[in-house]
């Protein structure tokens, strides 16, 4: 069942779900902006290598809200971070992630095609990043990719549960995916960790898609392409939230502020966060 059955439905489900429902419950006045929540883009990525511990301790110094991070899984079973389903374009390494070991994948330096200063950034764990990152800023988690690799979100909801991150009062983790059913499985895993829908494609905004998304997301995330503010009522209205991606511009982040969205996924916190 899920959870949003077991539970209750509605915007009400969709507030208490988020750790930002008090300023989500408040309308801004005229000329004030809705706060939405900072989600850095496989971290500060703009400013560092992605999915690599400089990039989200970036994120963590300009105060975003989340960081997003890539999950897959070496030959061997490790759970690693890296969005590519290869390792060319961000290591000096060449093959596919699930090919290569855990130790092939840890050797390559992952930061030096960003700059020289960032030369040796490993590979991180998704455990590590648990770890390292839970209580300090948000995590929201892709599963990339994951018909590549049967039984992944048993993993990672094995790794969830046994820091006790499946708890409703540790609802700074999101997970989501394109891969919509492989998010159905991990509703079923994690049922009180809130869900997110992946999409870029246009046929994914009628009301029947997302009243089908709305059964088992909490989230739903579209490239910031297709977004109207249609469809981010529409959504609202169906008791979801909605985060869109990815913001490259601040042109792109003040169309999402004025569109009424809950999230902008950016490689620029400081787009997002005028403390910054």
């Amino acid at each position: 069942m899920s959870k949003k059955l077991l539970v209750g439905t509605g915007m009400a489900l969709s507030l208490l779900l988020s750790p930002f429902s008090q300023s989500f419950a408040e309308e801004p006045t005229v000329g004030e902006r809705k706060q939405v929540s900072n989600v850095a883009h496989r971290g500060a990525t703009a400013y560092s290598p992605e999915n690599t511990i400089a990039a989200f301790d970036l994120a963590v110094d300009m105060k975003a809200d989340y960081i997003e991070i890539d999950v897959q899984r070496s030959k061997d079973g490790e759970l690693v971070l890296i969005h590519d389903t290869t390792v060319d374009r961000t290591t000096d390494g060449t093959g596919k992630v699930g090919d290569l070991t855990f130790e092939q994948l840890r050797s390559l330096d992952a930061g030096s095609w960003k700059g020289e200063q960032f030369a040796g950034e490993p590979i991180p764990t998704f455990e590590e990043i648990l770890d390292h990152y839970h209580g300090k800023i948000g995590i929201l988690i892709e599963l990339k990719a994951p018909e590549l690799y049967p039984g992944i979100e048993e993993q990672v909801a094995a790794a969830l549960i046994e820091r006790n991150l499946h708890k409703p009062q540790n609802e700074k983790i999101i997970i989501q995916s394109f891969n919509f059913e492989s998010i159905k499985k991990m509703d079923q895993l994690l049922p009180k960790v809130p869900i997110g829908v992946l999409t870029s494609n246009r046929a994914d905004t009628t009301l029947e898609a997302l009243q089908e998304f709305s059964t088992y997301a909490d989230w739903f995330n579209p490239s910031y392409g297709i977004v109207t503010e249609e469809l981010v009522n529409q959504v609202h209205s169906l008791g979801m939230q909605i985060g869109s991606w990815t913001v490259r511009s601040q042109e792109a982040a003040d169309f999402l502020f004025e569109m009424g969205v809950d999230a902008i996924i950016s490689d620029y916190p400081d787009y997002v966060d005028p403390r910054n």
